[in-house]
């Protein structure tokens, strides 16, 4: 067994006897009273998923395995000491739950090279699609297209041990991981250079191959897109596109099918196409007042316009954070150290000065903070990577570092399907009004 996957075995194993006790033990201990509030407006807050990879603390940001992202950016190996941490690292965090040595980290990056193989049926599935379809409706298809290769799928229909099921699950998962950069650079080169596509570099680390793929390949943007990679990789087992892969996955629904499904969600408005919104409605912002410099005062000003129509300003806010994102913080970071007087990055900047003052004022703001949306679009539009609608894709190539892992888990602890209990709407008239 590869000595990555056996430190993996060991480590989680132990967790799997403590799942299976709790589970034995201490099945009927009530951990959570759920009010109909909870249920109405999506089940925020209530405990129901087991997610070691992660945890998002309303007053820290996210943590992953306890570790928070300054800890992470200081703490996982890097290629050199003015590079970001590699992804890969983050990977091997959220697996094992030890910080890995640099040796550990490029391990995983060999390993993810020599399964980086994309079957050409996927590439014919991507072909066959209207240049104009929208990358992630291309991203998603040649996911599920891959499936054809599933390791997993082909040992449960030949009768393995479900004991095993995290063995295959793994081997899937690995697989997956090392073909997403492959397959979203050729997405972005066929939507957007003409079928200009770049081969791989296997010497190259995985983010860092992406950025050569995509044919931005200078080391500037291999260190954004590690930054970016390492950022957006996880948040723990609730949001949208981490539950949809825990929830088709309970199915046993091999992990390309999982995480294609997992991929929709995070298409949606609501979710991973926040990034899009942010740059547009900045694109939008600077168009109404005729400036790409606007001032502070300007800035104010359509802010409140946009409130008053009775929209949202994005990238402001978050369902569960109650401070300025750790993630917005990392991107304005690498901005301050590495950018000089670009206007996108101006304008983001000038937001944060006024916006969330703003959002306080309207007395119905929970979080006037900023997200991770709110920094990246202008970081990758400012190193030459201007296509916003694919922007979205290089959110799913990240997420599936954390959602991916997590799978694996569910596999080892013999996770059963979810199958939570629904009611009509008077069953929850009747308890709210006692009749």
């Amino acid at each position: 067994m590869e000595y990555i996957k056996n430190r993996f075995y060991q480590k989680a194993s132990r967790c799997t006897q403590e799942y299976q006790r709790l589970k034995k033990e201490h099945a009927d201990k009530v951990i959570a009273n759920v009010t109909i509030g909870q249920v109405l407006t999506g089940m925020k807050g209530v405990p129901s998923l087991v997610t070691d990879t992660s945890k998002l603390d309303p007053a820290e940001g996210i943590r992953f395995r306890g570790y928070s992202i300054p800890e992470l950016r200081e703490k996982l190996p890097k290629l050199s000491s003015n590079s970001e941490a590699l992804p890969e690292g983050l990977f091997y965090l959220m697996l094992v739950g030890e910080i890995p040595e640099r040796d550990d980290v490029m391990n995983i990056s060999k390993d993810l090279a020599t399964r980086a193989h994309v079957p050409q049926h996927t590439f014919d599935v991507i072909d066959a699609m209207p240049k104009n379809a929208k990358p992630m409706t291309q991203f998603s298809a040649a996911i599920t297209s891959m499936a054809t290769d599933s390791v997993f799928q082909k040992a449960y229909r030949a009768g393995i041990n479900k004991k095993y099921y995290w063995d295959t699950t793994y081997e899937d998962v690995m697989n997956l991981i090392a073909r997403l950069p492959r397959v979203a650079a050729y997405i972005y080169r066929r939507e957007f250079y003409n079928d200009q596509h770049i081969e791989p570099n296997p010497r190259l680390d995985w983010a860092g191959n992406l950025a050569h793929m995509m044919g931005h390949d200078s080391e500037e943007v291999r260190n954004l897109l590690r930054l970016y990679m390492v950022i957006h990789a996880d948040h723990e087992g609730g949001n949208v596109s981490a539950h949809t892969a825990h929830l088709v996955g309970s199915a046993l629904s091999n992990p390309y099918y999982a995480y294609s499904a997992a991929m929709l969600g995070l298409a949606g408005p609501l979710h991973g196409y926040a990034n899009q919104d942010v740059i547009n409605w900045i694109f939008d912002m600077q168009q109404d007042l005729n400036t790409e410099n606007p001032t502070k005062e300007q800035i104010a000003e359509y802010c409140k316009k946009t409130l008053n129509a009775g929209r949202v300003i994005p990238g402001y806010g978050h369902a569960v954070l109650r401070k300025t994102d750790p993630r917005f913080t990392a991107q304005k970071e690498f901005a301050d150290k590495n950018i000089v007087n670009d206007p996108l990055i101006n304008i983001v900047n000038n937001l944060y000065e006024v916006v969330p003052d703003i959002l306080r004022d309207t007395g119905k703001v929970k979080n006037p903070w900023p997200n991770v949306d709110a920094y990246s679009g202008s970081l990758l539009y400012h190193y030459g990577i201007k296509e916003h609608t694919f922007y979205t894709v290089l959110f799913g190539v990240s997420r599936a570092l954390g959602v991916l892992a997590s799978l694996i888990n569910d596999r080892l602890y013999g996770m059963p399907i979810e199958r939570p209990t629904s009611h009509p709407m008077s069953w929850y008239k009747k308890q709210a009004d006692g009749s």
